[in-house]
C-alpha cells in the first residue's frame, strides 16, 4: 500500500479507475454482491473513497474559504457576517442532511464477509468503514441533533426510509459504539505516514465525541436542546478513558525541540510523516496532480476576506501566567497595551507571536533574500483584504519553492494538519474537570506540555487568580483556563463554532454582539486615514454597517439547523427543530 503513502486523498481517483470494469456496471452504492466483493482489495478500494468526503480539505484561493469551519465562531471576522450567526437563516425548501456516504458504508458493512480471506488481512478496512459511519452520524447530530438512525442498507420499498428521529443521546451511543469497533480494528501502529486511520485516530475521535455529548447535555440542559434523561458525567468519564489511554499509548508527543519562538510555529510543513504530534495529515504531490493554493495569499502577506478578532487577542496571557488586566499598572508593566503591533505581542504567550503576523515577520526566506510582513492589508476591497488588522500566519511555509506564492493555481504543496496530539491533552484536562475531579498532577501531564513548549508558566489549580474578564464567570476558575487554553492552543483549526454549541455559549460570545480587530494607527498605518474604515473607538469594527445591532443569533433556535420542506414532506414521522416554522 506505498501508493497511499504518495497520494491520501485525491489519487483514490485514480485508484478506483483501477477497477474501472465494476464501476462502469454497478455504481458503488450499487454494487452486485456477485461482482464484487471478493478480494481484499476490494475493500480497500471501497473504503478509499470516503477519506475526502469525511476529511473534507479546501485547496481554495480564497482566503476565509481556508478557514470557513471557523466562520460560525468568535476568533475570526470574515467581510461578509455568516447567516447562522445573523439569526437570517430560513427552512430551505429542499436539501439539506445527506445521508448517500452513509448509505454506501451500510452496503459495505453488510457484505464485507463474503470476502475469500481471513479477517485479520483486512479488519483494517472494517475498522475504517465503522470510523468512517460514526464520523459522518457526528456530523448529522451536531448540526441537526435527532436524526433518523439508519444502520442497514435501504432500497425505495424499506419502512426506514420514513423512521422518525432517534434520540441524539441515542445516536451519540450508536457513534461510541462504532468508534469502538474502530479501535478494536484499526492498527495500533501509525502506518502510511500517519495518513491513514489509526487506532489512536479513532481513540482521539471517541474522546471528541464523548466530550462534546456531555458538555452539550449539561450547559442545554432545561432548554428546548436538551435531552430526556441527561447523564453527561457518563460521556465526560468516556472522553477521559479514551483520551488517557491513548496520552498512555506513548505513541505521540507534544512537538517540542526547546525552541519555544518557533515550535507552536508547525502548521505550514511539507511532510508530517514522521512529526510526533500529528495523528493525520493530507499529503499533497504536484507531480500526482495534487496541490492547493492555500498558501498563496499568506505567503504574500494577504489576508483575504478575514482577520482574527480583539476578543482572540485579548485572550493570550502575559508571560507571567496571568490575564493582560493582572499584568499592566504600575506594579506590573509586562502588558504593553494594544496601540500598535509592535506592542500587542510584547510580552504575551508566544503562541501569539506564531499566530499573528507582526511588522519584521519572515514572509519567504529563499537564498540571500528574506521577505518581510510589513502591514495588514486593511484597504483592500471585499474578500481581498484583511478585515481586523490581526492577520494570521499560522499555516505559513517560508520557501517560495513549496508553496508557489505568486501564483493561485493549484500548485502548493505544504501539508495540511488534520488531528493533532494536543487535542487529546485538552480533552483530558476538560473532562477531569467537567467531572470535577482534575488534579495538579492532571493538569501536569496535559495543559501543562502546552505551555511548557512556549516557555509559559504552569498553571496551578491553587494559583488562579480571578479574571474579572472571564467569559464564563459562573463556572470555575480552573475550567475557565482550560477554555482559555482552548481558545488559544487551536484557533483556527475549526473548532471554535462546536465549542461555543457544547457550551450553550451563544449568549455570552455571540448574540447581540459585533467582532472587534486591532487598533487604528499611525505606526503600522501611516499613510492611511482613519476616515476611510469602519472603527469604534479606534478599533477596527468590520461589520459595523452589517450589524449594526450586533449579531441576531437565536439562542431557541440557531444550535441547530431547519430540516427542509422536501424531507418533512417526504417523511410525515419526522418533526422540525426548535424555533424554526
Amino acid at each position: 500500500m506505498k501508493f497511499l503513502n504518495l497520494i491520501f486523498f485525491g489519487f483514490i481517483i485514480l485508484s478506483l479507475t483501477s477497477c474501472k470494469e465494476h464501476l462502469d456496471r454497478f455504481p458503488l452504492d450499487e454494487i452486485s454482491t456477485v461482482d464484487y466483493w471478493k478480494t481484499v482489495n476490494d475493500l480497500e478500494l471501497y473504503v478509499n473513497q470516503f477519506y475526502p468526503t469525511v476529511f473534507p480539505v479546501s485547496g481554495s484561493d480564497r482566503y476565509e474559504f481556508i478557514f470557513e469551519e471557523d466562520r460560525d465562531g468568535n476568533d475570526m471576522a470574515f467581510a461578509l457576517a455568516y447567516p447562522r450567526l445573523l439569526g437570517s437563516r430560513v427552512v430551505p425548501g429542499s436539501g439539506g442532511w445527506d445521508y448517500s456516504s452513509i448509505r454506501a458504508l451500510n452496503i459495505f458493512l453488510a457484505n464485507y464477509q463474503t470476502v475469500d480471506a481471513e479477517f485479520e488481512d483486512y479488519q483494517r478496512f472494517v475498522g475504517e468503514a465503522h470510523f468512517f459511519r460514526a464520523k459522518l452520524y457526528f456530523d448529522l447530530v451536531k448540526e441537526y441533533g435527532a436524526v433518523p438512525l439508519i444502520t442497514e442498507p435501504l432500497n425505495t420499498n424499506s419502512e426506514g426510509l420514513y423512521a422518525p428521529r432517534t434520540p441524539r443521546n441515542e445516536v451519540i451511543d450508536y457513534i461510541l459504539s462504532e468508534l469502538d469497533l474502530a479501535i478494536e480494528y484499526l492498527p495500533s501502529e501509525i502506518t502510511e505516514d500517519r495518513t491513514r486511520l489509526s487506532r489512536g485516530i479513532a481513540l482521539l475521535f471517541k474522546s471528541r465525541v464523548a466530550l462534546y455529548e456531555g458538555t452539550w447535555e449539561k450547559y442545554h440542559a432545561g432548554s428546548v436542546f436538551g435531552v430526556s434523561n441527561p447523564d453527561p458525567d457518563r460521556y465526560f468519564s468516556q472522553a477521559v478513558e479514551a483520551s488517557e489511554t491513548l496520552i498512555n499509548s506513548g505513541a505521540y508527543s507534544i512537538h517540542n525541540t526547546g525552541n519555544p519562538d518557533w515550535d507552536y510555529f508547525m502548521f505550514g510543513e511539507v511532510d508530517y510523516s514522521n512529526h510526533s504530534e500529528v495523528l493525520l495529515w493530507k499529503k499533497y504531490d504536484v507531480s500526482l496532480g495534487l496541490g492547493h493554493a492555500r498558501m498563496f495569499q499568506t505567503a504574500r502577506g494577504l489576508s483575504g476576506g478575514a482577520g482574527l478578532t480583539k476578543s482572540l487577542i485579548d485572550s493570550y496571557l502575559c508571560t507571567d501566567g496571568h490575564p493582560i488586566f493582572q499584568s499592566s499598572g504600575e506594579k506590573n508593566v509586562l502588558y504593553q497595551g494594544d496601540d500598535n503591533l509592535q506592542l500587542v505581542v510584547e510580552n504575551r504567550d508566544l503562541r501569539m507571536k506564531q499566530t499573528v503576523f507582526t511588522p519584521g515577520f519572515p514572509l519567504q526566506i529563499s537564498e540571500g533574500d528574506t521577505t518581510v510582513f510589513n502591514r495588514p492589508v486593511v484597504e483592500l476591497p471585499a474578500h481581498t483584504k484583511n478585515t481586523t488588522g490581526y492577520q494570521i500566519c499560522k499555516t505559513l511555509n517560508f520557501d517560495p519553492v513549496h508553496h508557489a506564492s505568486q501564483t493561485t493555481s493549484g500548485v502548493g504543496y505544504t501539508g495540511w494538519v488534520i488531528m493533532r496530539y494536543a487535542e487529546a491533552l485538552l480533552i483530558y484536562a476538560e473532562a477531569k474537570a467537567e467531572l470535577g475531579i482534575i488534579t495538579q498532577n492532571d493538569l501536569d501531564k496535559s495543559i501543562n506540555l502546552l505551555r511548557t513548549r512556549v516557555s509559559m508558566p504552569d498553571l496551578v489549580i491553587s494559583e488562579i487568580q480571578v479574571d474579572p474578564n472571564w467569559d464564563f464567570p459562573e463556572l470555575s476558575p480552573v475550567i475557565n483556563e482550560i477554555r482559555r487554553e482552548r481558545r488559544i492552543e487551536l484557533v483556527a483549526e475549526g473548532f471554535r463554532w462546536d465549542d461555543i454549541a457544547r457550551w450553550a455559549a451563544a449568549d455570552e460570545l455571540i448574540t447581540n454582539q459585533r467582532p472587534l480587530g486591532a487598533k487604528f494607527n499611525n505606526v503600522n498605518y501611516p499613510n492611511l486615514s482613519a476616515e476611510n474604515f469602519n472603527l469604534t473607538d479606534g478599533y477596527f469594527d468590520p461589520l459595523k454597517d452589517q450589524l449594526p445591532n450586533g449579531y441576531g443569533f437565536n439562542l431557541q433556535r440557531d444550535y441547530l439547523s431547519p430540516v427542509s420542506t422536501e424531507e418533512l414532506t417526504l417523511n410525515e414521522a419526522l418533526t422540525q427543530n426548535p424555533g424554526w416554522c
